[in-house]
């Protein structure tokens, strides 16, 4: 008897995810290009349902009919050209999936040209890194239905488990499922930043120690802000380095990378028309944090500025403690918005038909911006499938109306320390703009107008109008 499943591609998400769907009881073969990558993770497994192939035809002959294979390799080219090995050898039925971070255009394009030969393509993103790969992924598919009922089976046993169910569900056609995949990254960009200002803020102004401001962390993870990146957060400023004694984080230089889909996102949002400012803010950030020489030089050129102020050690910062959770929470809904607002753009401009609530309910465990927030971010897109944005939640309305004080505090108190607090600030204004009923842009469309005669809309009546200013 064949094997039931296809890994192509043995690095380390790719490994974990053969792992964790043989030990749920499905045969495994798999290809690596590297053959003695392939040897060798069989050899270190010998015992289960693995079956090592040394050549594409070895390995597609070792599948059951309908074949599913999952392709973890690198995004772009490789996945082209994979295409192109595997497509001959494939029939009508088959189903081949992208796991990795592809462009969602990208996969629009393979899963139309697969199509015409009856092959199944599905673009799915995976997130939860190693660990969630091994022990159960939020796995977003987006495809035919045909090709969602061949695997649900096999991505419904390895997802990750919540009291609402596995953390996979058929996202919508073709190439729905990166889409989702690649704005999750996005808020992912976000709520690291809005971490890190909020951490930066207790200890620069706050005047609390690394393992203070873990501590602060880890009280948060016992509330609202109970996500995965909050409990990292005060996981890393527990750790020691063993060489300096000092907190492992302080020794980490100040430079950021990144893969490029939070990029994507905040690109993506610009054609399609839909305000991202937290994503975008992140992700300058990033690009800031990469001129270290710069910043490093500026820092010497400012150093004899008037000293800024700085918050007292006891009482004002248990103030700053309790109003930075609440700034917190409240941009990290800003964000959350921001991104599911964009998925519902992008599902209108595709026809996709994208359920908010089901992205809300896959993203509740395995991934990397698991948090407690979504369970009121689900409920609100179950009542109202069709809400504006989510600011405008009832649930949310008296939250953040609430938090407004502390807010604005909070943001307040960073610029007037010099702490820069980009994503915060950035939330904030959002929330003021979509709160706003007339904003200063009717100046903007008439200074248009008269430089350019670009026409303008009346308030009183319709039609286009043109003035000489």
């Amino acid at each position: 008897m064949g094997s039931r499943f296809g890994i192509v591609g043995l690095g380390t998400m790719g490994r974990n995810l053969a792992l964790n769907i043989e030990s749920r009881g499905v045969p495994v073969a798999v290809w690596n290009r590297e053959i003695d990558w392939t040897e060798a993770f069989v050899r270190d497994h010998a015992g289960r349902r693995f079956s090592a192939t040394r050549t594409l035809e070895e390995f597609v002959g070792a599948l059951e009919r309908p074949r599913r294979i999952m392709m973890m390799i690198p995004a772009g080219d490789p996945v082209d050209s994979m295409c192109s090995a595997l497509g001959p050898l494939l029939a009508p039925g088959d189903v081949l999936i992208d796991g990795g971070n592809s462009w969602f255009e990208d996969t629009r394009r393979r899963e139309a040209d697969l199509r015409t030969e009856g092959i199944h393509f599905l673009g799915c993103g995976v997130s939860g890194g190693e660990d969630g790969a091994r022990e159960g992924p939020s796995l977003m598919p987006g495809g035919s239905v045909e090709a969602w009922r061949a695997v649900s089976g096999v991505f419904e046993a390895i997802a990750a488990k919540t009291e609402a169910g596995p953390c996979v569900t058929h996202v919508g056609p073709d190439g729905a499922g990166h889409f989702v995949k690649m704005v999750h990254n996005g808020i992912e960009y976000a709520d690291m930043q809005l971490i890190a200002e909020a951490w930066d803020l207790l200890r620069r102004a706050g005047g609390l120690s690394t393992a203070e401001a873990g501590e602060a962390f880890g009280a948060w993870n016992d509330g609202p802000l109970e996500s995965y990146l909050v409990e990292l957060t005060a996981r890393v400023s527990r750790v020691r380095d063993p060489d300096t004694g000092h907190p492992l984080v302080d020794m980490v230089l100040d430079k950021a990378g990144q893969k490029g889909t939070g990029k994507w996102t905040a690109q993506v949002a610009l054609t399609l028309g839909i305000p991202v400012p937290t994503i975008a803010a992140a992700i300058d950030a990033r690009f800031m944090s990469s001129l270290k020489d710069a910043r490093v030089a500026a820092a010497d050129a400012y150093a004899g500025a008037p000293g800024l102020p700085r918050l007292p050690r006891s009482g004002g910062r248990r103030e700053l403690i309790e109003g930075a959770a609440t700034a917190l929470y409240a941009a990290r809904v800003c964000a959350y918005a921001q991104g599911l607002a964009l998925i519902r753009a992008a599902s209108d401009a595709f026809g996709w038909s994208v359920d908010l609530s089901e992205i809300a309910r896959i993203w509740k465990a395995g991934c990397i911006i698991r948090a407690r927030l979504l369970d009121p971010i689900r409920e609100a897109f179950a009542v109202e499938p069709r809400l504006t944005n989510l600011l405008v939640a009832p649930a949310f309305v008296t939250v953040l109306a609430t938090a407004q004080p502390a807010w604005r505090d909070v943001v307040g108190a960073a610029a007037g320390h010099g702490i820069p607090a980009p994503a915060h600030a950035a939330s904030l204004a959002y929330f003021d703009a979509f709160r706003t009923a007339r904003l200063p842009q009717n100046l903007t469309q008439a200074q248009r107008d008269a430089f350019g005669a670009h026409t303008y809309e009346r308030v009183d009546r319709p039609g286009a109008f043109h003035s000489e200013w």
